[in-house]
């Protein structure tokens, strides 16, 4: 007789659910020996400390990866390379893709005890020894071949984490770096999702200024009081609740660059007070007395026409040229084609671990390559998600593709050729060396114990795809806030469960 197999050690936080003595049997039974710890500190204490060989980290998440990422860190700075397998509710399924994304080699639901599901835990994280140390922040994902990026003058760092292949894209990228060496203020117009702040930090990287901060403000997210604050600062005592002194971005940007999204939507009020720290560059703080100099690149970007709001008095025209001193626009995505493709291989490699390499088909390509992109590359993002989750081999067909306009369906049933290689669109080879320790696809089914492995494919993708919807629908309060779960639109989310035609599905929709 064999002798048994010895358990797995293995790490256990889960402030969610602290772990019981029946789910320690239950875990015994299914081969592994948990050791819990309650904080992040005993979780630093006890890799220090346990002298025992660990095999992985098991980490019970909310809503939310907010505790995984600040468990990657806390590994990393320890330069520990110890596999995180992630545990989470069945109501919280979007969370598992997204634990996957950030560095995690498995996940699996909370109330899975069975020794099968615990047996490819461990296999997993066998597997992935450097999964840990490994995991890096999305936009540090390094570079594919054969991307050709347009060469900088100061750093890598500033493209390392940016396509620019399209010729117009080339051009924008040599501006911007030129525009960077110069301490003037520039504004950055484009329409939403397409990258309009990553090249706010292509300038600030380019920049003499690069050692220093890079601090953002969105001016749409927040009310006027809570800006104002937030950008200027204030003085203990100058308002009920200000119990100690509150140094503003401004201050915080000191020697580096202050960027101002969604400029446009800043209140009238607060463009007269923006307009004089400009002009003097100098701030006083609510309530104080003191002027403080500053030393603040401003880098302001927006996706209205400004001309237009000045035509309506909703913008001052005063501060518009004291912003837009250089004026840079980034192209929808359909401008610059070049660049899906390219693009498509940097978000696979963003979102991949391991070892097993992912393709796309010429077929997809070309779908890819004709769709309009009314999203840019924020919806890029989302296809290319979707398709991940979809595709079952690592190979992205075009029936794995779900746009987010109900419209191009009919787009999505077409059969195209693929495209010939121009200058304008330069061939990009879509295999990659890397993979992800649990296809998402696969996950899943194991959540929802879809057998879809066996279906022909088309039914296989309807599967999940229902299963993607019943989830959001169960685990929302309404339709829009399913819809932004899926990364579709509320009218996207309507024609879909139009035409899949489940009763059980509209009864969860109308609940």
């Amino acid at each position: 007789m064999s002798a048994p197999k010895s358990p797995t050690p293995a790490l256990w936080l889960d402030p969610f659910r602290p772990l019981s003595a029946a789910d320690a049997e239950r875990l015994a039974c299914a081969g592994v020996k948990p050791i819990p710890v309650s904080t992040l500190d005993e979780l630093q204490a006890q890799l220090t400390d346990t002298p025992t060989p660990l095999a992985m980290l098991v980490l019970g998440l909310g809503s939310d990866t907010s505790l995984l990422e600040d468990t990657l860190l806390l590994l990393k700075s320890a330069q520990n390379a110890l596999p995180v397998v992630c545990r989470l509710e069945r109501r919280h399924l979007e969370v598992a893709v997204a634990a996957l994304q950030a560095g995690a080699c498995h996940a699996l639901v909370a109330d899975d005890w069975s020794p099968k599901a615990w047996d490819l835990a461990t296999t997993r994280a066998a597997h992935s020894p450097k999964a840990a140390a490994s995991a890096q922040p999305a936009e540090a994902a390094p570079s594919m071949a054969p991307i050709r990026h347009a060469q900088h003058s100061r750093d890598d760092a500033a493209v390392r984490s940016v396509v620019y292949v399209d010729p117009i894209s080339r051009n924008l990228l040599a501006l911007a770096q030129r525009v960077a060496l110069a301490p003037v203020a520039v504004l950055i117009e484009g329409p939403t999702g397409s990258g309009k702040e990553v090249l706010s930090r292509v300038l600030h990287e380019s920049s003499p200024a690069s050692h220093g901060p890079f601090i953002g403000l969105n001016c749409a997210a927040m009310p006027e009081h809570m800006i104002e604050d937030m950008l200027f600062g204030h003085e203990k005592g100058a308002f009920t609740g200000a119990v100690k002194d509150h140094r503003g971005l401004f201050e915080q940007a000191q020697g580096g660059t202050l960027f101002l999204d969604e400029i446009g939507e800043l209140p009238l009020t607060l463009q007269a007070k923006l307009l004089r720290v400009l002009q003097e560059r100098t701030l006083v703080r609510l309530g104080g007395e003191r002027s403080i100099a500053l030393d603040v690149r401003i880098i302001a970007a927006t996706n209205k026409n400004l001309r237009e709001s000045i035509a309506l008095r909703e913008f001052r025209e005063d501060l518009y040229f004291r912003l837009s001193t250089f004026k840079l626009r980034v192209p929808a995505l359909a401008e610059r084609r070049g660049d899906i493709l390219p693009l498509i291989a940097r978000l696979l490699g963003r979102h991949v671990r391991g070892t097993q390499g992912w393709s796309v088909s010429p077929a997809a390509q070309a779908q890819l390559l004709a769709y309009p992109w009314p999203g840019n590359v924020r919806e890029l993002e989302n296809v290319v998600q979707r398709a991940m989750v979809l595709c079952p081999d690592h190979h992205i067909d075009a029936a794995h593709l779900m746009f987010d306009d109900a419209g191009c369906e009919a787009l999505m049933q077409c059969h195209f050729q693929a495209p010939e290689a121009t200058s304008d669109v330069p061939a990009v080879d879509l295999q990659l060396a890397q993979g992800v320790p649990a296809n998402a696809a696969e996950l899943l089914a194991m959540l929802h114990e879809d057998d879809s492995a066996t279906m022909p494919l088309q039914t296989a993708v309807k599967n999940n795809e229902h299963s993607l919807i019943r989830a959001a629908l169960e685990s929302s309060r309404s339709r829009i806030e399913a819809a932004e779960k899926l990364g579709i639109s509320p009218r996207t989310l309507r024609y879909k469960l139009a035409r899949l035609r489940d009763n059980s599905l509209s009864q969860l929709a109308n609940a």
